[in-house]
């Protein structure tokens, strides 16, 4: 066990290192990195939701946000539902009916760690699937504004758009929440009691969790020339993110 907590920390060190270098380059390498830090999560994420709560857990957290979040991100390219008429561009690796592989990956990577930290900051079902799907809806806040400037991804109508955030319509943040709602709910019924309550292994996934939201804000506020999105991000995501300090210290 305790070597298994060892490689998931190792995995989180190179993920942090990847996305420290991601504003201190461009173009293809900046591409790369990007790739990179996906795969490094999903990693992460799905092993340790194997190791620590079971091949039932790891088996739910890819149907429902690797597999879902592919087939609703081919739906959305090939119809516009419910994220707005977009199309990606071919930096980031081969695609699959206009999606590229990547996409549903990052999904995987954030929907273990946001869960996680629900099961600690909400109580009962219900609430703890709110938490855990506003949260990562929010990351979208951070995601979407990024990939957008650039030009990874683009949408055809983008209005309205958030103040200060173009380029990105509020029907897709919209769409975003109602799909991670239905993620949460399918993970929370087909993982299982394992991950149904906190565990002291969880630790990595909450710093992973916590990493993400504040090196967000910093590298949109100061890295990004993205104000606008870490204010968005910062307030939204914070919601479900900020309680998560507050347990922890008490």
């Amino acid at each position: 066990m305790t070597a298994l907590r060892a490689v998931s920390w190792t995995l989180l060190g190179a993920l942090i290192l990847a996305q420290i270098c991601y504003p201190l380059t461009g173009g293809g390498t900046r591409a790369a990195l990007t790739v990179a830090t996906v795969l490094i999560g999903v990693v992460l994420s799905v092993t340790h939701a194997w190791w620590f709560r079971g091949g039932r857990a790891a088996a739910a957290l890819v149907g429902a946000a690797m597999l879902g979040g592919f087939a609703v991100e081919a739906v959305g390219v090939a119809t516009g539902f419910p994220f707005g008429t977009y199309d990606y561009s071919g930096q980031l690796g081969p695609k699959l009916l206009g999606v590229p592989l990547i996409i549903p990956l990052a999904w995987t990577w954030m929907a273990w760690p946001a869960w996680l930290a629900a099961l600690r900051v909400a109580r009962g079902r219900a609430a703890r699937i709110a938490v855990a799907a506003g949260g990562l809806a929010a990351w979208d806040l951070f995601l979407d504004p990024q990939m957008v400037a650039e030009g990874y991804w683009r949408w055809h109508d983008p209005v309205p758009a958030l103040p200060g955030v173009p380029g990105i319509p509020v029907g897709n943040y919209l769409g975003w929440l109602g799909f991670a709602v239905l993620l949460m709910t399918v993970l929370s019924a087909v993982a299982g009691h394992s991950a149904a309550a906190p565990e002291r292994e969880d630790v990595p996934m909450l710093a992973l969790w916590l990493w993400t939201y504040f090196s967000s804000v910093l590298a949109h506020a100061v890295f990004l020339d993205l104000p606008a999105s870490a204010a968005w991000g910062g307030v939204l995501m914070g919601v479900a993110v900020l309680p998560l300090l507050k347990r922890r210290a008490t």
